[in-house]
């Protein structure tokens, strides 16, 4: 057996358990890490300017119906908008005519209410002052657009609505029924004493399933 020589240099591993165990495995080295995004001058620009942001979101909310100052004034709170901007912008808003509680409480009230031109729920005037209270419309303003609602139109919708429903209590005695639509009347906002007119004078003019005639026998011929 020669000699062994103490005065060889050592391997590269030497010292590095790491780099001792790539030498017997021939461990691959690890993957390089993928190159750095380079910087977007445009997404790392300066921040939006607060008070452009909120016209923005006026200008959204508008976009397709009007709306009470309350609902934007709303939006631009949950979007964290600084209440002093939120305030300036929705006074000049409201100067330019972009905002107008009246405007919107009339259009609410077309849409939504008795008369017949109506194209939604067809809601008595109780029921549309509580629902533009809730968007933040003043009492006052509430109470003089529904002074310009017709009795008579109120009359005619709460009329529309309970012939809707006589096919579903076409089966039901006369007690049942008045019950289930002067209910369905009372939902919509319209008063007990209108309500049971027209139920009652509805039910009375109504075919009842049972009281169709039937069909005659062909007569002879003489």
């Amino acid at each position: 057996m020669g000699d062994l020589r103490e005065d060889r240099p050592p391997p590269d591993w030497a010292g590095d358990v790491s780099l001792g165990v790539d030498a017997w495995t021939q461990r691959e080295e690890p993957a390089s890490p993928p190159p750095a995004v380079p910087a977007d001058p445009v997404a790392d620009g300066p921040e939006a300017d607060p008070e452009s942001v909120a016209r923005t979101i006026l200008l959204d909310q508008l976009t397709g119906r009007a709306r009470s100052r309350k609902e934007l004034a709303d939006k631009l709170a949950a979007k964290l908008v600084p209440e002093e901007i939120a305030t300036r912008l929705l006074d000049r808003f409201e100067e330019v005519g972009l905002v107008d509680d009246e405007a919107f409480a009339r259009a609410w009230v077309a849409a939504r209410g008795p008369g017949e031109h109506a194209t939604g729920r067809r809601l008595a005037p109780r029921a549309l002052a509580q629902e533009l209270r809730r968007k933040g419309v003043d009492d006052a303003l509430v109470k003089e657009v529904l002074e310009d609602v017709d009795p008579d139109d109120e009359e005619q919708s709460a009329r529309v609505l309970v012939r809707k429903k006589l096919r579903s209590v076409a089966r039901v005695d006369d007690t049942t029924a008045t019950r289930r639509l002067v209910g369905m009347l009372a939902r919509k906002g319209y008063g007990s004493s209108l309500a049971f007119s027209v139920v009652r004078e509805e039910l009375a003019g109504r075919e009842r399933p049972d009281e169709q005639q039937p069909d005659q026998p062909d007569q002879p011929e003489e």
